[in-house]
């Protein structure tokens, strides 16, 4: 989700054309076809929107409304745009800026336009449609989101830095708003057992991987020192690992329990971003990305296999 600005990250698109003011960019740069839903920020939408029929399907919510789902691709895709305009905004001239950073500069009218009319068609559906204890809910989820972007804001850290920090609160805001939808229609439960919940505990790790992994590779990209990038590598081995374990372990502890598949969906997210990591050699960086995004895609057709799903 990150990447460096210059003629090594142009490609081709008829029709998109970034701004050369932006980032040092010397040359009128398109991009290929496949970049679009990076570019316009639907990535992440996508992702949130699969994950948040595994976790009502896992979690057997009964009613779960398909305004939820519009409700949280809106929610989403709000949080990011917003987040690629500031991140151009603060940084335009640093070398994690990228093609998407470019494409929100060039275009903000747009974003900013598109984004409050989304935002105002989501709340106003939170505030028609939803139960009121979802309010409960988006307090956590602000809490979050208000501390990624103070950190996105007010904390500097230089290129060679990986923002751990960062990246843990947007992948726990992520994961949060995400399991929320579903878990706000479980009225026996609250809050507690959703932060306690393996499904929510584990889909936040691999958010949060997910995330860092870029940071990673590009880190590993810049730096001439194979002791640097062994490092970056074991970063991410180890813990894509050990999240891949634990997965495993509970999946064959739920046995039939309907929570199976879901660890299972966690399983191979971890396994296909571990051969991301180990074969990112073959792939330029915004191939990666949208890579790094297939692998929380994917995972969907490995829950929908099993019966109970």
């Amino acid at each position: 989700m990150s990447g460096s600005c210059g003629e090594n990250s142009i490609a081709r698109l008829p029709w998109l054309v970034l701004s050369r003011k932006v980032c040092g960019v010397s040359a009128i740069p398109r991009k290929p076809l496949w970049l679009l839903p990076n570019l316009l920020s639907l990535d992440a939408p996508l992702v949130a929107v699969v994950w948040l029929y595994l976790f009502a399907k896992t979690w057997g919510v009964s009613y779960n409304p398909s305004h939820g789902y519009v409700v949280l691709a809106l929610g989403v895709w709000v949080l990011y745009v917003a987040d690629r305009l500031l991140d151009a905004t603060l940084h335009g001239d640093s070398p994690r800026c990228q093609a998407r950073h470019q494409f929100h500069h060039k275009h903000w009218r747009m974003f900013v336009a598109g984004a409050l009319i989304a935002a105002i068609g989501a709340l106003a559906t939170v505030l028609m449609k939803s139960p009121v204890a979802i309010f409960s809910y988006l307090i956590v989820e602000g809490i979050l989101v208000a501390g990624f972007f103070a950190f996105a804001t007010f904390t500097s850290s230089a290129v060679e830095d990986i923002p751990y920090a960062k990246n843990i609160l947007a992948g726990a805001a992520f994961a949060f708003g995400t399991a929320l939808v579903a878990h706000v229609y479980l009225y026996d439960r609250g809050i507690r057992d959703l932060l306690l919940s393996r499904e929510f505990q584990a889909f936040a790790v691999l958010c949060i991987l997910n995330i860092s992994a870029i940071d990673l590779w590009e880190h590993a990209n810049r730096s001439p020192d194979p002791e640097v990038q062994a490092t970056d590598e074991l970063s991410l081995t180890l813990p894509l690992t050990l999240l891949g374990a634990a997965a495993f372990f509970f999946a064959v502890q739920a046995g039939q329990h309907s929570s199976r598949p879901f660890f299972y969906a966690i399983l191979t997210g971890a396994a296909l971003l571990l051969v991301l990591n180990r074969t990112r050699a073959r792939f330029s960086m915004e191939a990666l990305r949208v890579l790094a995004d297939l692998a929380l895609v994917a995972p969907a057709l490995v829950f929908l296999s099993f019966p109970s799903s």
